[in-house]
């Protein structure tokens, strides 16, 4: 097995220069009530090929040396979790984290979209809102922005702020002023 962080990754989010400019086309405005909010609303780990799962299928690209049963549950593997910059063993303790946690979007105008653009945004493997990470580094940003949580490895400060743009940008969701505060912070590592 790889020592270093696994060959696959959430698929690269354009670069710092392309970022700081989707950064300023995003507006700022004081954020929504979570009133009504639920992650069923967004519902997430879908079917995406035969037996493979969102979550599934986010193990099996971020992992290193991992293999799957005929249900696609990992029997074996290791995740690097870039967050706290340590390798977790068991895929039990391993959370798929959403870039922009759901919460966040629904306070940034998700709770304006239909259910099946909410799906689309919690299953979505073609920009970088899925990412596997320790458990416990996912539990301590909960639904926190990047003004109110950031990663305690601050090597990847960059790539994070990159993705939560892109993820931001792409589903047009507001932002804050903290929050652009921060991230603009964060962009001045890369």
């Amino acid at each position: 097995m790889s020592a270093g962080p696994a060959a696959a990754y959430p698929p690269t989010p354009p670069s710092a220069s392309t970022a700081a400019t989707q950064l300023a086309s995003l507006t700022v405005k004081a954020e929504g009530s979570s009133s009504g909010y639920s992650r069923d609303k967004f519902p997430h780990w879908i079917t995406q090929s035969g037996t493979c799962d969102t979550r599934d299928q986010v193990l099996k690209r971020d992992g290193s040396g991992v293999t799957v049963d005929s249900d696609c549950e990992p029997t074996a593997g290791r995740w690097y979790s870039v967050y706290d910059a340590t390798w977790v063993e068991d895929d039990s303790s391993v959370d798929i984290d959403h870039i922009v946690p759901l919460a966040e979007a629904w306070r940034s105008g998700a709770s304006g979209w239909t259910q099946a653009k909410r799906q689309e945004f919690a299953n979505n493997l073609t920009i970088a809102q899925l990412i596997a990470v320790s458990a416990s580094s996912n539990r301590s940003k909960g639904d926190k922005d990047p003004a109110e949580w950031k990663p305690t490895n601050s090597s990847v400060h960059c790539i994070y702020a990159r993705e939560w743009i892109w993820v931001k940008y792409t589903y047009k969701l507001s932002l804050q002023s903290a929050e652009k505060t921060a991230l603009t912070q964060m962009l001045g590592t890369c």
